[in-house]
């Protein structure tokens, strides 16, 4: 068993990112600056996308999202329940109606027939989840709203486990809209950060204005080099601007994603080979059209049945062995607030609530080493006997 504690996840900090916050630090400008516009810039350049507005998280992108979309009482808004519940609790707290859709049982994501029977005339927002590295099949989404031309409704990506993923050939952001985040357990961290992506300028200077109080210009200005006094508050706006020490961490993470993700990528593939003989152990499938998977996370299933213990006592016992890991995700419509308020129940979404049940993520990072992923399935092989 394994003296030391390994966690799910562990960002990985090197010498430049500690140089580059000093440096910020001792700049005199420490909140959002030339950095945070820089990583946008940059995060332009790795996307595609037309342009991009660093939030100090991608949870506030939703919610200045929302808003930027005058949605609220009367609106509808379809979402997948396998996902993290700051979705689904903005869309109820600005007022609007959660729908949940089931997801593809092998997948975890939205699929295109999922929709059907679900968009309605109060239908606003639909927003398909890119699920642990892999792509939505968006096409099919992209086509299946183009049915109901008579309906103005927007798709925004969650795109928080998508930084480096990309579809048909393009990264995960470069059309449409979509909104990354850079939470220490992503695959590139600003310590709490996101990004919202979008190719519409209308809605881009809207979630600018909207992030930081309302104001005609950003916080920091790129042709003042400060704030203008002049600035006047156009509409009441919220106060989620990244700083520049976040930026700064950000930029020099970006510069090594491809680095992360490729050994993120080797890493899977060892747990893949060594898992493979383990029939309890359930892993999730790649989709079948053209992607390029960034592997946010290792998610696997326990077959609760052959494993002749739930998911949560599996866990546990991993715990025992040091072996750190997470749940991606609960099913929102079964958490009690739902279930109360909404009357949302089990029988509802089979595929959601079958791996709800069952779904465990397993450690995976860039700094982790071979020895640790047999460590892992030394633990995994321990429980199951």
């Amino acid at each position: 068993m394994r003296s030391e504690f390994l966690p799910f996840s562990r960002p990985s900090i090197s010498q430049k990112e500690i140089d580059a916050v000093i440096e910020v630090l001792t700049s005199g400008w420490i909140t959002t600056g030339k950095k945070s516009a820089q990583f946008e810039q940059k995060i332009c350049d790795y996307t595609g996308c037309t342009g991009a507005v660093a939030l100090c998280s991608a949870t506030g992108g939703m919610h200045l999202l929302l808003k930027a979309l005058d949605i609220g009482p009367g609106d509808e808004v379809i979402t997948p329940s396998m996902t993290w519940v700051s979705t689904v609790n903005l869309i109820v707290l600005a007022g609007a109606t959660p729908v949940f859709v089931d997801i593809d049982r092998e997948t975890l994501m939205m699929k295109a027939e999922s929709l059907e029977g679900k968009i309605t005339p109060r239908t606003r927002l639909i927003i398909p989840v890119h699920f642990a590295g892999a792509a939505v099949d968006m096409d099919i989404i992209r086509q299946t709203v183009s049915g109901y031309p008579d309906q103005d409704i927007f798709i925004a990506e969650d795109a928080a486990h998508a930084m480096g993923t990309e579809y048909k050939g393009e990264p995960v952001g470069c059309k449409g809209t979509s909104i990354f985040s850079f939470h220490p357990i992503k695959n590139i961290t600003t310590g709490e950060g996101g990004m919202f992506c979008s190719d519409d300028d209308k809605l881009l200077n809207r979630m600018r204005r909207l992030k930081f109080h309302g104001l005609g210009v950003d916080a920091y200005d790129r042709h003042t080099q400060s704030r203008a006094p002049q600035a006047q508050v156009l509409e009441p706006g919220y106060k989620y601007n990244m700083t520049d020490l976040a930026a700064a961490l950000g930029l020099v993470q970006l510069s090594r994603i491809d680095a992360f993700n490729r050994k993120r990528a080797e890493l899977v593939s060892l747990y893949l080979e060594k898992i493979s003989g383990i029939h309890e152990i359930l892993p999730l499938a790649v989709p079948s059209y053209e992607m390029k998977h960034s592997w946010h996370l290792f998610i696997v299933r326990l077959d609760i049945e052959k494993a002749g213990m739930d998911r949560d006592e599996f866990m546990q016992k991993l715990k025992d062995r040091n072996i750190g890991t997470g749940i991606h995700f609960r099913a929102v419509h079964l958490q009690k607030y739902y279930t109360e308020a909404m009357q949302t129940r089990r029988g509802m979404l089979p595929h959601t609530e079958w791996n709800s049940d069952r779904i465990l993520s397993l450690p995976l990072f860039p700094d982790m080493t071979e020895k640790e992923v047999d460590s892992v399935i030394e633990a995994i092989k321990e429980v199951l006997s």
